[in-house]
């Protein structure tokens, strides 16, 4: 009996311990599609190249039908102001930074911080 119990107790760690770090796993992040505007000034394959990098979960499109917000960039070296736009015209982000790849990074905070897909947080009073 006491072997059968060893057994059974081996058996049953060698199944369950492997599914442990999944169910502390993070759920991957939403994925959102994002449409630059067509008067940006700032390099797009530069714009697209950090969102790959800091925020892989966007993707950039250039079908305005299936986007979730509209980025508008305007930059120069040492000045990046980029704005974001809901799928409704409503301006919900801008950021102002000294550098292309921080101002990316603000973008992707922002998106990763929405609840629900294409709508802003509630404002807060």
């Amino acid at each position: 009996m006491k072997k059968f119990i060893v057994s059974l107790s081996i058996a049953l760690i060698t199944i369950v311990a492997p599914l442990a770090p999944l169910a502390n796993a993070a759920p991957p992040p939403r994925q959102f599609r994002i449409m630059l505007e067509q008067h940006t000034t700032v390099d797009p394959v530069e714009i697209v190249r950090h969102f790959s990098e800091k925020c892989p979960n966007v993707t950039i499109t250039t079908n305005p039908k299936n986007t979730d917000f509209q980025l508008r960039a305007w930059g120069w070296s040492g000045d990046y102001r980029f704005m974001v736009v809901a799928h409704g015209g409503d301006t919900v982000f801008a950021t102002r930074t000294a550098m292309l790849s921080n101002a990316v990074k603000d973008v992707c905070k922002f998106l990763n911080s929405q609840p629900d897909k294409g709508t802003p947080p509630p404002p807060s009073y």
